[in-house]
């Protein structure tokens, strides 16, 4: 049998753990702002076949070269921990068939990724992500749309200081002229040959990279914006002009370079200052040769992925509080196993009722119960001791100004919700 640990388990190195409600009103605040705009939720496999990833999402990135936790399971497989959602969405439209029905299918998923990085402030080895995809339908409206959610969510939960940075990858018709541009450029500059061998798989890749001696000889490179076609350079500006209809800012960054490769035509990333160096909190772009990459339709497609650990932390920059202090709003002190019993029924009556309430338990005295009811941050204690049981009676008890009010036994219930409603 395996040994405990001097000091006794931790959790995995990179791995955050949330307790209390803040991650999970983040979360909540996100997925909400999907469900209003029509997106429907899909629950995704944690894992996949490691050749999904490969193929969709790229082998010259780093999600796939360096970061992905793959392994071959009891049936020799190989399969991976998802470190990214849009592969596995299109996947699934593909596999039922969701494409045959009305377009743009419009999806959206929450959960955890994994991803082998080097642990820091905002960058975990488990990240926790909410993403909409919008597939089927190649309109700038669609992109518009879905940069909009995005940016609700992060004003819903009261961030103010995030940005939008834009830009366009081009097209089709686009990409192999800049490529071969691309090429020639990087062809002429003192790169190290791993960066080479990044260049001949996919050029655009090297615009990504941040060592300074890298990005100096970078300044002159040929971008992407300056050689679109007629047909993308129209799809860009109409995606600008709905962003200026739906009051959503942005800054066009020509620089911009995703991490993944199935990225064509918008492109962008939220980026929120008060994070240091880890300063993005969600990204995306439109993907329109993807489904036909892993033998679906030749459908286009685009999404966002918004880190919900990122999200709290620029939350917590700007000193949001983004949950409700109060874990419930009543709490029950019973004095004695049979003021216990009869509290029992009081507080799940409450739940019912759809009030949130907690309970002593454990049989602890007063002072200790009332510590207890303090910390929970309820407004109101409902105390019952066995005069109280004997007489019929439960004091109601106000933890703010410490007033209390005697309430007949059986209308307990709905004194707290007058209580709670005033």
């Amino acid at each position: 049998m395996a040994e405990i640990p001097p000091g006794g388990f931790t959790a995995p190195k990179g791995i955050p753990e949330y307790v209390g409600p803040e991650f999970v009103a983040v979360r909540d605040t996100l997925i909400r702002e999907a469900d209003r705009a029509g997106y429907a939720h899909l629950e995704l496999p944690v894992f996949e076949d490691t050749a999904l990833y490969a193929r969709g999402v790229g082998e010259s990135t780093d999600v796939v070269s360096k970061e992905m936790y793959s392994f071959a399971d009891r049936g020799g497989r190989s399969v991976t921990l998802r470190p990214e959602g849009t592969a596995g969405v299109v996947r699934s439209v593909i596999e039922h068939g969701l494409d045959r029905g009305t377009l743009p299918v419009k999806l959206r998923y929450a959960g955890p990724f994994f991803r082998y990085e080097r642990p820091q402030a905002g960058r975990y080895r488990q990240l926790q992500q909410v993403g909409v995809e919008a597939i089927g339908v190649d309109d700038p409206a669609l992109d518009a749309e879905v940069l909009a959610v995005a940016d609700a969510g992060f004003r819903a939960l009261g961030i103010t200081g995030h940005r939008l940075e834009i830009t366009s990858l081009g097209d089709a018709t686009t990409r192999p002229a800049y490529r071969a541009e691309l090429t020639r450029f990087l062809e002429k500059l003192d790169l190290d040959e791993p960066t080479r061998g990044r260049a001949r798989i996919n050029p655009l890749r090297v615009l990504d990279d941040k060592r300074p001696e890298v990005r100096e000889q970078l300044a002159d490179a040929p971008l992407m914006v300056d050689h679109l076609s007629d047909e993308a350079a129209a799809h860009h500006r109409k995606v600008l002009g709905y962003l200026d209809e739906l009051g959503v800012p942005y800054t066009e960054n020509p620089w911009m370079v995703r991490g993944l490769d199935y990225y064509t035509k918008t492109t962008f990333e939220f980026v929120h200052d008060g994070l240091g160096s880890q300063s993005g909190i969600g990204g995306g772009g439109r993907y329109d040769g993807l489904m036909a990459e892993l033998g679906g339709q030749a459908l286009s497609g685009v999404g966002f992925g918004i880190g919900v650990d990122r999200t709290l932390l620029a939350c917590q920059a700007e000193g949001l509080e983004v949950a409700p202090a109060r874990r419930v709003e009543v709490f029950g002190v019973p004095l004695g196993e049979s003021a216990r019993d009869r509290l029992v029924g009081i507080v799940g009556a409450l739940r019912r009722g759809g009030i949130r309430a907690d309970l002593a338990y454990g049989g602890r005295g007063l002072k200790g119960a009332m510590k207890a009811a303090d910390r929970s941050g309820a407004r109101y204690a409902l105390v019952l001791g066995e005069r109280d049981l004997e007489a019929g009676v439960i004091q109601l008890k106000d933890l703010t100004d410490g007033s209390q009010t005697e309430v007949p036994l059986d209308g307990a219930v709905a004194a707290v919700d007058r209580a709670l409603g005033a």
